[in-house]
């Protein structure tokens, strides 16, 4: 805006030394000084109410609150994000927009996502909430409004919105809305890539099946059996006889093709492909592996 503030309605040149001056133009001036001062008043108390600080006035606390205002043609440089540690906790988890976009969690047990505070619709908001899983046992049930893109979701259950852990440690879930929380779109921001993620074990007798490894091979000295537990939604596991001095047998949990749930290796070079669908683990590829 432009300024109240007149400095052209006060006389410099008044009064003239060396003779009487008229007292009106003494009021004049004052006034007119009086009135600028007043202006001046205005004009600051109103920017220190508006403007965007990078520290607090003397007497005053620091409030950069927009109040939804727009920001535009803009150039952005060292930006950070408020993180949000919402500590070690289980059950309900509130997961509040407003007070930052990114959040993070530790489970003490199974939680639930729940969001409070979204933009008004019209407005894109994103979260990103990164969950430190402690537990394979522990899991994480996000609301049903979380609709847009939850099949692509390693381990989640979009008939349940549960979703499950095949190991430990960090993942990273991105959240946005523009519609005011009514629907969500759900990013795995970083999910160990299922089925090429380069990583592989080597197989002992009686030895689990690796659920946080891609590929299990094995070498026998002589008959051996292994375990396969039940996986999470999605997930890929591959099996591989790399030697044979003899059968390798392998029991799976929830097996999709019935019976004894083996899988039996008699001769290297044979392998399979599986996938965990709907809660039971599958073949989608087989090379001379027998099934029962």
């Amino acid at each position: 805006m432009a300024s109240n503030i007149n400095p052209n309605n006060i006389d410099g040149a008044y009064p003239v030394a060396g003779q009487d001056n008229n007292s009106q133009g003494f009021r004049d001036n004052f006034t007119n000084t009086k009135t600028n001062f007043q202006y001046a008043e205005d004009e600051i108390n109103d920017l220190q109410s508006k403007v965007v600080l990078k520290a607090a006035l003397t007497g005053q606390t620091l409030d950069n609150d927009m109040l939804g205002s727009l920001l535009y043609n803009a150039q952005l440089q060292d930006i950070g994000e408020t993180r949000v540690a919402l500590g070690t906790l289980s059950g309900t988890v509130t997961v509040n927009y407003a007070a930052g976009s990114f959040q993070t969690v530790t489970t003490g047990g199974s939680i639930s996502l729940a969001f409070t505070n979204w933009p008004s619709a019209g407005v894109a908001g994103v979260v990103n909430v990164t969950i430190t899983v402690a537990s394979t046992a522990h899991t994480v049930t996000v609301p049903a409004a979380v609709s847009v893109n939850n099949l692509g979701v390693q381990g989640l259950n979009a008939s349940t919105n549960v979703i499950t852990f095949a190991a430990t440690g960090t993942y990273t879930l991105q959240f946005i809305s523009s519609d005011g929380g009514a629907s969500i779109t759900v990013n795995d921001v970083n999910k160990r890539i299922q089925p090429f993620n380069n990583s592989a074990e080597d197989l002992a007798n009686a030895g689990a099946a690796n659920l946080a490894l891609t590929t299990s091979y094995f070498s026998t000295a002589a008959a051996e059996t292994a375990t396969l537990a039940a996986g999470v939604e999605g997930q890929v596991k591959v099996f591989a006889m790399y030697a044979d001095s003899g059968d390798m047998v392998i029991t799976v949990t929830n097996p999709g093709w019935g019976g004894a749930g083996t899988i039996t290796f008699s001769a290297v070079g044979q392998a399979c492909t599986l996938r965990y669908i709907n809660s039971k683990w599958f073949c989608i590829g087989n090379n001379g592996a027998a099934f029962a």
